[in-house]
């Protein structure tokens, strides 16, 4: 292991990195080879850095924190990449670096207008002199047009452009774009180390943090959130009481209808006030209510189209978000079958650790009175509904459907 390899999970900007102590001595290794680009070397010594990467990894493995903190050490000034304490690492960090464009998606897709800004953007020379960095954190969300264009900027890149796109998975790209990138892959951080992550950041029980963190499946921001935000672990408890209610049809479908209900509530609770901010702050720009006279009143001419195209936009967001609720509530659902399987085919013996360690008692109801075959039929069940949700199918319809399967 190379002395950049041992630093690169405990220093600067790596240090918040979980679990991801190999995918970082990669990007220090490629940070210090474009610091020699930078000075002017050239061949094999450089071969660690390229002009295009795709960041890829389970939910909770930190792609866009990795790509983020690798655009931190490119730009750099500090002894080491990513030192954590220059300007640079600070303002990249903290999103007001000028040469890095950081991109996030609330919507449910991203178009060809926002591809073709970047490729304009990116042939630009980057005002500081080291490199102009686009870090586009869904780029799995790109329509295919979009995609295209992209392409486009990542086959002809200015001298020193460098594109970081993350996603779940390389399947989500075009073949052609990942032709062109050189690929990382995360792997999900381990129970232990983000339960240690909760009591050192959070200041968590470790026993609730280790429970957090076997639920969420190693997802610190989603442990994060079972553990400090107490209506989240409330969800999450309602969500598995569903497998038990499935025997009644009639409790069944109430309960797919209170799933639902309580994704919509989430993700109005996390939309609303931005929502009320954004309109505030469009109308203000419009001159609404400013000045005198009639037309005041109704804003500047074209108001009404740009108020509007803020709604469907804010609309557009808040059910991403209530998808993005559901499919968490599915994923615990499946997890919970996978306990069942386990103790099924385990009968008492030594098995996998079970996600849900604080429900073993419902696990075990449910193992003792039905089959694997019957328990595998469940899980194909939820996963059904995941799929439905993604294809526009009502999630109301699509989660009555599982529920009634579980029965």
């Amino acid at each position: 292991m190379t002395g950049g390899e041992s630093a690169g999970v405990g220093y600067g900007v790596w240090s918040d990195l979980i679990g991801q102590g190999e995918a970082a001595g990669r990007l220090v290794r490629a940070a210090e080879a474009a610091r020699r680009i930078l000075g002017g070397a050239g061949g094999a010594s450089v071969n660690a850095m390229t002009h295009a990467w795709l960041v890829t990894g389970p939910p909770g493995s930190g792609t866009s924190l990795a790509a983020r903190s690798f655009a931190a050490a490119l730009q750099c000034t500090g002894e080491m990449p990513g030192c954590g304490h220059c300007q640079e690492c600070r303002t990249t960090m903290g999103g007001t670096h000028p040469d890095v464009t950081i991109v996030r998606s609330d919507q449910l897709s991203i178009g060809v207008d926002v591809a073709r800004k970047l490729v304009r953007d990116c042939a630009m020379a980057p005002a500081g002199g080291r490199w102009q960095i686009i870090v586009f954190e869904d780029a799995d969300r790109l329509t295919e047009a979009a995609a295209n264009v992209l392409l486009k900027g990542i086959e002809e890149p200015a001298a020193r452009t460098v594109w970081l796109l993350c996603a779940p998975s390389s399947q989500d790209l075009l073949p052609t774009i990942l032709s062109r990138c050189r690929q990382l892959n995360l792997r999900t951080p381990s129970v232990s180390a983000v339960a240690e992550a909760l009591v050192r950041r959070d200041g968590a029980d470790y026993e609730r943090a280790a429970i957090a963190a076997q639920a969420a499946q190693g997802d610190y921001e989603r442990a994060r959130t079972l553990v400090l935000d107490p209506e989240a672990a409330a969800r999450r408890t309602a969500v598995l009481r569903l497998p038990m209610e499935a025997r009644d049809i009639g409790r069944a479908l109430n309960a797919a209808q209170a799933l639902v209900d309580a994704a919509d509530a989430e993700a109005r609770a996390a939309t609303e006030a931005l929502d009320a901010s954004e309109t505030e702050e469009l109308k203000l720009a419009l001159g609404f209510g400013q000045g005198k006279g009639a037309g005041t009143a109704r804003g500047v001419a074209g108001s009404a189209g740009l108020l509007k195209e803020l709604e469907t936009r804010q609309k557009r967001r808040l059910t991403r978000m209530q998808r993005d609720a559901l499919d968490r509530a599915l994923n615990d659902l499946v997890a919970f079958y996978r306990d069942v399987l386990a103790a099924q085919l385990t009968a008492g013996g030594a098995g996998p650790e079970p996600v849900h360690p604080d429900l073993r008692p419902q696990v075990a109801e449910i193992a003792r009175h039905s089959r694997p075959q019957d328990t595998l039929r469940r899980i194909d069940a939820v996963l059904r509904a995941r799929q439905a949700i993604s294809s526009n199918v009502s999630p109301l319809l699509a989660v009555e459907a599982m529920a009634v399967s579980l029965g």
